[in-house]
């Protein structure tokens, strides 16, 4: 698996396939390879780029920092490598938030998104969860599954958990007003589920709205990772159907 040194992170990435290019980012605590969950095989006529984040599975973070913000930063630092000027994209949670900063710091080189399970910030309701975070709750069955996608050593599992802690106390990072949300020029297909505990389907009609060309999708008894489930072929194949039209 290659790799891109991006601000002292060492970040692993795969690009596979011949065609248009379409960059998949997992969501957070994931990695690059929870994709497989909705492209068994990749799709047809793409050239596939798939990263872990930084800090997540084989990608390094030496800062311990986390935003969404640096997230696109390094999505784009491979892009560059790679020498793609423009790309389809999908994100599910993390993912898509990193799509938004993407989408608004470099409209131009967003030709189409599907953003799954977004939201355009953090909900009063979802700030406790994230605070209560921890990982000293696992059972050695969870440390040893973690460790697994995470190869870098419990210390890098812990991380991943302050990440998430940290979130309950950010506030600039995902603030995507209706103004920002206007500046996006992605063909955008927006995915969430109704039952979503974290983020309220209110969300997803904020970004509906907000965005100029956009298509929403609410999935019905959804929750927060129902593109990862029970509804991975028929968001897999919504999800090509959009980044496929032309307009």
């Amino acid at each position: 698996m290659p790799t891109i040194d991006v601000d002292g992170c060492s970040i692993h990435y795969e690009a596979r396939g011949e065609g248009e290019p379409l960059l998949l980012l997992h969501g957070g605590m994931g990695i690059g390879g929870d994709w497989r969950h909705v492209f068994p095989s990749d799709p047809a006529g793409y050239r596939v780029i798939v990263l872990d984040l930084r800090g997540h599975g084989r990608s390094t973070n030496p800062s311990r920092q986390f935003t969404f913000r640096q997230f696109a930063l390094d999505s784009f630092a491979l892009l560059d490598r790679l020498g793609l000027a423009r790309v389809k994209a999908m994100g599910v949670s993390a993912g898509a938030k990193t799509l938004l900063h993407m989408a608004t710091q470099q409209p131009e080189r967003m030709e189409a998104m599907v953003l799954a399970s977004a939201t355009p910030r953090f909900p009063p309701q979802v700030r406790p969860i994230m605070a209560a975070m921890t990982a000293d709750t696992l059972s050695e069955t969870e440390w040893n599954t973690l460790r697994q996608r995470h190869v870098h050593g419990d210390d890098q599992i812990r991380m991943l958990y302050e990440m998430v802690r940290g979130l309950a106390t950010s506030y600039d990072d995902m603030a995507f007003t209706p103004q920002l949300l206007a500046t996006i020029t992605a063909r955008t297909l927006i995915v969430h589920g109704d039952r979503d505990p974290l983020y309220p389907v209110e969300m997803a009609l904020e970004l509906y709205r907000g965005i100029p060309a956009s298509a929403l999708w609410v999935i019905p008894y959804g929750d927060h990772g129902s593109v990862w489930a029970a509804r991975a072929a028929e968001f897999a194949a919504a999800s090509l159907a959009h980044l496929s039209r032309s307009g």
